[in-house]
């Protein structure tokens, strides 16, 4: 009886001494791409430290703009390889935050989630992104203030209105800034505007947008 316990402890040992495992580089990456770049593409590199080979079931990411891919299906012991996630930038600014999801047949740690941390430069900071004046208020202006980022040079921005309910006026204070002043005609009616700002000499649109809300009931 001893004999049997004892030589089933020792297949146990044996089989978890033998048993795949990937060692991860990173699962973490954080990307910087140009104005330029249309594309992000974040390396992940694995190890098979174990004893037996390591194979995929399946590479999954969070989302249709990224995609991911293995060099290979299975990984001998001892052997090197690495996922690549592509995020498509598009018109997306600020940080994006994407996942690749890795499953294998080890038995230890199955699943893995690969994390790409992408900081997209943003050509213009628009602060606020909505003015709004309360029904019976002045019909005084409001401001917008709009900032090149440090990676662009940006000379003028054109700004329209979609309601011509909506006036605006677009002023340069220097060193990157300007200024946008949003004046309604009147604030009798309920009515709303979308602004349009659009750098000079680029495709890239941004909006704010300005509105006439309810006064607040009073008690």
């Amino acid at each position: 009886m001893k004999t049997h316990i004892v030589a089933f402890a020792l297949s146990i040992i044996i089989s978890l001494s033998a048993r795949a495992e990937l060692k991860w580089e990173q699962t973490s990456v954080e990307l910087h791409p140009t104005p330029a770049d249309k594309q992000a593409v974040g390396h992940f590199k694995y190890q098979n430290t174990g004893k037996t080979p390591v194979h995929f079931k399946s590479v999954h990411a969070s989302c249709g703009c990224t995609t991911a891919q293995t060099q290979k299906d299975e990984v001998p012991p001892g052997d090197k390889g690495e996922i690549t996630a592509t995020f498509n930038i598009g018109d997306r600014t600020g940080t994006q935050i994407k996942t690749v999801t890795v499953e294998t047949d080890e038995a230890a740690n199955q699943k893995t989630v690969l994390t790409l941390k992408t900081v997209i430069p943003q050509q213009l900071e628009i602060n606020p992104t909505f003015v709004f004046w309360k029904q019976g208020d002045k019909p005084d202006a409001k401001t917008i203030t709009v900032k090149v980022g440090k990676e662009f040079t940006v000379k003028h921005i054109k700004v329209t209105s979609s309601s011509p309910d909506f006036q605006t006026k677009v002023e340069e204070k220097g060193n990157g800034e300007f200024q946008i002043d949003v004046q309604p005609q009147e604030t009798k009616n309920l009515i709303a505007s979308t602004l349009t700002i659009q750098p000079d000499d680029s495709q890239k649109v941004f909006y704010a947008t300005a509105r006439i809300t309810n006064a607040p009931t009073v008690q």
